[in-house]
């Protein structure tokens, strides 16, 4: 997985991958010259007190130096430019397939692990590729350039750099076979702790309410805890590569020492070349070491890759079609033709049997229980979900056949939990029509009931609004939302509970503006109170997700039998709060 990742995203840099294997080439071919020319120096100068040769080749040492400095900067420019790289543009792959997923796909992975996935993950996988481009280039290539210049110096102690070698990978990969479901389960638990921390935020007021911070205080804590026991886990493996590396690494040393001192006492080797053997006997054992530390970072990457890989490679249940059928002109005629809808793993559909036609000009009123699929009908108009079972149909196109562009954009949304972005009042209002003046934005708010609460506000149209509009209340922000809408002026309206929020003067005054802006215009509005959907043209009554009736408020008082339980719960409901 973390292979076909970082092959995929680096492909398109692949010329700052040649411009940083040269600058690491040449830096590389730098630090394996200078052992040999510092030998020559040794051996040829002082051994024979020859300073004019010292001070020639102090010099080359000098100029090989400067050029290996500047290639090392190069290579780490070039590194640090591709890493970056690589992690916005796996950041905006993620981003871009969440924003493809319908409501299934998000429910399914959850928010706490898809925020998760696209910070933390992919910056677990930027750091190897960081890594990679300043450490595991060159240490191939010092690794190989090394071993070669070394038997060069004095082949008789070859069989001393292979044991050191074989013995140091053969630690190394026990220690980094133990650590990948460490780094496995560390990610899991991240998810945990960011679950807990996101319901804490979300739900804070509920909590207090409920006097509930002690046990939110133990929740997080035990979430927490679960996280450090796994971190210390994978630390302890992580702490042994090291002293390990270092081990290997000095006993290697004073077996050269101890081998190379009998060579030199019987004149088969000089000391300039034994000196030379031993920084690259170092030289390949860091480029070793390096490649440790890299391997140390791989195992928690590659569980990383897997996570971002899972949400790249899932396929949005909600896809643009093959072949687009879109309306000559979309005027708003929505048909229902016996759809039904059931979410994975329910044992029974959410809806079933629906058939409903709703016209340009016409208000549909969808009433029932909590639970009945009212929401869920609704959706269906906007593709949020495809109906498991028959047709939804805009101007005689199936939904699934449209353009989800174009859909999208003749529909105006007002979600039962009403959303505003981080920015300011205008900015919220424009998001469904960026073109929309000033004057028009006053417009909507009116019809909205929103004008003298935004007029009140320290900026009016420029003033700001929190992420999620927690600095507006409840009623403030529904009436934001729905402005919103009736500023896109789309074809089809889907009010989800839209007025709940709101006072039954205030739900009536809208509902007044309101009329005449969405005459020409379909109209779906999803309520509880019988007061708001009772001049509707059609209401249709939901029980279990069935349909149980469909009809005006006076031809379903006398004939629907649920219908008429509502109407009575809610006049004994009054008649008690008066």
């Amino acid at each position: 997985m973390l292979l076909r990742l970082v092959r995929r995203h680096l492909r398109p840099l692949l010329g700052l991958l040649v411009a940083l294997v040269a600058a690491q080439l040449a830096s590389v071919v730098c630090q394996l010259y200078l052992p040999g020319l510092n030998a020559d120096i040794l051996d040829k100068g002082v051994a024979r007190g020859d300073t004019s040769y010292i001070w020639h080749l102090g010099g080359w040492m000098l100029l090989v130096t400067i050029v290996q400095v500047g290639a090392a900067v190069t290579s780490a420019f070039f590194g640090s430019m591709i890493a970056m790289s690589f992690g916005r543009d796996v950041r905006g792959a993620v981003f871009a397939q969440v924003s493809r997923f319908s409501a299934r796909e998000v429910n399914q992975f959850g928010a706490p692990t898809l925020i998760t996935r696209n910070t933390n993950d992919v910056q677990q996988v930027q750091l190897v590729v960081l890594m990679g481009c300043t450490l595991m280039v060159s240490a191939p290539i010092m690794m190989v350039g090394g071993i070669f210049m070394a038997l060069r110096e004095d082949a008789p102690l070859a069989p001393l750099m292979v044991v050191a070698m074989l013995v140091l990978g053969v630690a190394v990969g026990l220690i980094v076979r133990r650590m990948i479901p460490g780094f496995r389960l560390m990610q899991k638990r991240v998810d945990a702790v960011n679950r807990v921390m996101r319901e804490h935020l979300s739900g804070v007021r509920v909590i207090r309410a409920f006097v509930r911070e002690p046990y939110e205080r133990q929740r997080f804590a035990a979430a927490n805890d679960d996280l450090t026991q796994a971190s210390i886990k994978v630390g302890r493996l992580m702490s042994a590569l090291f002293p390990t590396v270092f081990l290997v690494m000095n006993v290697s040393t004073v077996g050269v020492w101890w081998f190379g001192g009998h060579q030199i006492e019987s004149g088969s080797i000089q000391i300039g070349s034994l000196t030379a053997y031993m920084t690259y006997l170092i030289q390949i054992l860091m480029s070793v070491m390096m490649a440790t530390f890299m391997v140390m970072m791989v195992p928690r990457a590659a569980v990383a890759s897997e996570r971002i890989e899972e949400v790249l490679q899932t396929e949005p249940s909600v896809r643009p079609p093959e072949t687009v059928v879109n309306p000559d002109q979309v005027r708003g005629v929505v048909r229902f033709d016996d759809v039904a809808m059931q979410y994975p793993g329910a044992d029974k559909p959410v809806l079933q049997g629906v058939d409903l036609v709703a016209h340009p000009g016409e208000t549909v009123a969808v009433i029932g229980s909590t639970g009945s699929g009212k929401s869920t009908l609704i959706s269906l108009v906007a593709r949020l979900f495809d109906a498991t079972h028959g047709t939804v149909s805009i101007d005689g196109v199936d939904v699934r056949d449209m353009d989800p562009d174009l859909l999208w954009g003749h529909l105006g949304i007002v979600p039962q939990r009403p959303y505003l972005f981080s920015g300011t009042v205008a900015s919220n209002l424009r998001y469904g029509n960026p073109d929309a003046t000033d004057e028009q934005l006053w417009d909507a708010l009116a019809i909205s009931q929103g004008t003298d609460f935004v007029a009140a506000l320290d900026g009016g149209l420029q003033a700001p609004v929190n992420q999620g509009g927690t600095n507006l209340s409840g009623g403030q922000r529904q009436r934001v939302c729905i402005a919103r809408a009736l500023v896109a002026q789309p074809r089809i309206y889907l009010f989800d509970d839209a007025f709940s929020a709101l006072d039954l003067a205030t739900d009536r005054r809208l509902r007044t503006a309101l009329e005449p802006h969405v005459r020409d215009a379909t109209v779906f509005i999803v309520a509880q109170r019988i007061s708001t959907i009772a001049g509707a043209d059609q209401i249709v009554v939901l029980d279990a997700g069935e349909v149980v009736g469909i009809g005006t408020h006076e031809e379903l008082a006398e004939t629907c039998p649920t219908y008429q339980e509502i109407v009575e719960s809610q006049r004994a409901d009054a008649g008690q709060a008066a």
